[in-house]
């Protein structure tokens, strides 16, 4: 037989697996039959269907054109998926099966409800972009309809929950559920049971009636079911992926990292205000080489990316919008610990990630009030990727604009401050006055939120280079202190304990700003750099100089950490490519106006740089 394949890839294959190359209108031609409560449907509805927006008599034109493809396709094939009439289009069920079977089938309910979400979960008709809004419409019609048969089957599979395995599928098919709709109450309360929430022998809240859309049956020669939505959601609420972990190396322990964020995902099923990706699309994503085409097309929000290691299982909450580390930690996954401890660690991370969800959606409502001036802002932080005088020029015009939209935007007078001093440091020519307009900004910011700690971080880096060490120390002690997991904030305080002649610290710190941020900026590696070399660690200086994806403004602290090694040709190259960028670059001037706390720093500083030629 023919088989018509509609999860996952719409396609025709003959019995042996061979393609049937029909054209995409006919395979949708197919499936609209297939579905359908009829057999047959007339050459006007199905012209209609697949040509709704052309004038009826070019439909009917096009319908003719397309059936006389297929008829010279299937020329001296045995198996033939159509019959036609003068009148209509009749289906051949003895040359034609489909995995919409399964929606058909009989036999044990927990088979029937695995056969069901493992189709189901690939997804209706998913590789074809509707070329009408009537397709479009029907497709999303057809979606609706197995949700509800999914969710008829699961509840049909509920007194089979003792068996082996059988949790495990209720389980997968209630995320998939969720993920359609997380206001269906009765199947979040099955869900919190399985995961040993309650007892089975209580009873689940009443519940036909909390399913979100609601099937009609279909009158004989209808078309499909028609759906109805009720109780709709009064706003579309964001959506959390949990991405499974990562290892670089084959891991024992991988398998039960993988369960336990499975234990998560089904604990967090329980927030009002998040949206659960189900873990066989996590899967996927985690697995595309384009993760973050997939994860803008399935509109998700937050990622919590997890990554298993010999120090135990790192989790960090992003917020894909912004690329920003809401939250991150590490929980120790040792072999002789896990088994007994794997549900404590699934409790104190479902509640840490509740928590901070919680926290950042509260933010986000507050930027999605004012869009002209969050696009702005957002625009603005993108360019402050790049530390070029263009960029940073850009990027104040875009805070200034986000600024004309929302005037006491807080978020907008952190990225002007930040422009500020990335320009007095890129100039390097001493200019004041660039300085305290960053500090104005940054104590704008901090009236405006208090709480937020990017606007410290800011006041912090203003103060270091305006000279006051102490205070800049304590501004970015306090910024860590509001935002423990704001990898940028660390970063910050770690660059002001390198002026603060406290190498050391500074290193560490910035280390663990890396960790936060595996995939570092290069204004991390620039500081890791300075740490390293007034620790006199000149090759590890050098390295950090060499990873960076932009090395201009590290190049005089590489040359100055190749002088000191003797590598002349490096430290010339450097210094070269130094004074390209400043051609009236001085070293006297310069040392004059960077902060350090103690002589010794600026001494070992001075002579790099004279070994190096500047």
């Amino acid at each position: 037989m023919l088989h018509l394949q509609t999860f996952g890839d719409l396609r025709l294959t003959e019995s042996d697996g061979e393609p049937v190359r029909y054209p995409i209108k006919g395979l949708l031609m197919l499936a609209h039959i297939y579905a359908g409560a009829s057999n047959e449907l007339s050459r006007y509805e199905l012209a209609q269907f697949l040509w709704s927006e052309v004038e009826p008599e070019l439909a009917r034109l096009n319908l003719r054109k397309l059936l006389s493809r297929i008829r010279e396709m299937d020329g001296g094939r045995t198996e033939i998926a159509f019959d036609f009439t003068a009148t209509t289009v009749c289906l051949n069920r003895q040359a034609v099966c489909s995995d919409l079977d399964v929606f058909r089938a009989g036999g044990p309910p927990l088979d029937r409800l695995q056969a069901i979400a493992e189709s189901t979960q690939r997804g209706f008709i998913g590789n074809i972009k509707p070329a009408t809004k009537q397709i479009d419409s029907w497709i999303r019609a057809q979606r609706d309809a197995h949700a509800l048969q999914l969710r008829q089957a699961l509840l049909e599979a509920l007194p089979d929950v003792q068996k082996p395995g059988a949790a495990r599928i209720i389980s997968s098919a209630a995320l998939q559920i969720l993920e359609r709709d997380p206001n269906d109450e009765q199947v979040r309360a099955l869900l919190h049971r399985l995961s040993g929430g309650a007892s089975f022998g209580e009873r689940l809240p009443e519940g036909g009636g909390q399913a979100r859309v609601e099937v009609k049956r279909p009158e004989p020669g209808s078309q499909s079911p028609d759906i109805e939505r009720i109780s709709p959601i009064p706003r579309i609420l964001p959506r959390l992926v949990l991405l499974p972990p990562t290892a670089k190396h084959a891991d024992a322990g991988l398998a039960l990292a993988n369960a336990l964020i499975e234990d998560v995902t089904i604990e967090l099923c329980a927030l009002r205000h998040i949206s659960i990706v189900a873990p066989h699309t996590a899967g996927q994503i985690r697995r595309d080489s384009e993760k973050a085409a997939v994860v803008a097309r399935h509109s998700i929000a937050y990622l919590l990316d997890t990554r298993l290691s010999e120090e135990g299982l790192f989790a960090q909450l992003i917020y894909f919008p912004t690329d920003e580390i809401v939250w991150a930690n590490r929980f120790k996954m040792t072999p002789d610990i896990l088994p007994r401890q794997r549900r404590v660690i699934a409790q104190q991370l479902t509640e840490s990630v509740a928590r901070e969800l919680a926290e950042n959606e509260e933010e986000r409502l507050r930027f999605e009030a004012n869009p002209e001036a969050y696009h702005a802002y957002l625009v603005g932080s993108s360019l402050m990727s790049k530390l070029t005088l263009p960029h940073i020029r850009r990027a104040r015009k875009a805070f200034k604009q986000s600024l004309s939209h929302r005037s006491d935007f807080s978020p907008s007078f952190t990225g002007l401050a930040r422009t500020f001093t990335s320009e007095w440091l890129v100039t390097a020519q001493g200019n004041n006055e660039l300085l305290h307009l960053a500090e104005q900004h940054a104590l704008r910011a901090i009236e405006r939120d208090p709480g937020s700690a990017a606007g410290h971080r800011e006041l912090g880096v203003t103060r270091l280079y305006l000279g006051d060490v102490d205070a800049s120390v304590a501004a970015l002690h306090l910024a860590e202190e509001l935002s423990p997991h704001f990898a940028d904030v660390i970063y910050s305080h770690a660059d002001t304990l390198v002026h603060a002649s406290r190498p050391g610290d500074a290193l560490a710190k910035i280390r663990k700003a890396i960790s936060l941020n595996p995939i570092a900026p290069d204004a991390y590696l620039w500081c890791a750099a300075g740490a390293s070399f007034f620790l006199e660690q000149y090759e590890e200086a050098i390295a950090y100089v060499e990873a960076m994806k932009d090395k201009a403004p590290a190049h005089r602290i590489a040359a100055a950490s190749c002088a000191m090694i003797g590598d002349r040709k490096r430290a010339l190259f450097h210094r070269q490519r130094a004074e390209n960028i400043n051609p009236v670059f001085d070293v006297e001037k310069w040392l004059a106006i960077v902060p350090f706390k103690e002589h010794w720093q600026k001494e070992l500083y001075r002579e790099g740089l004279l070994k190096a030629g500047f």
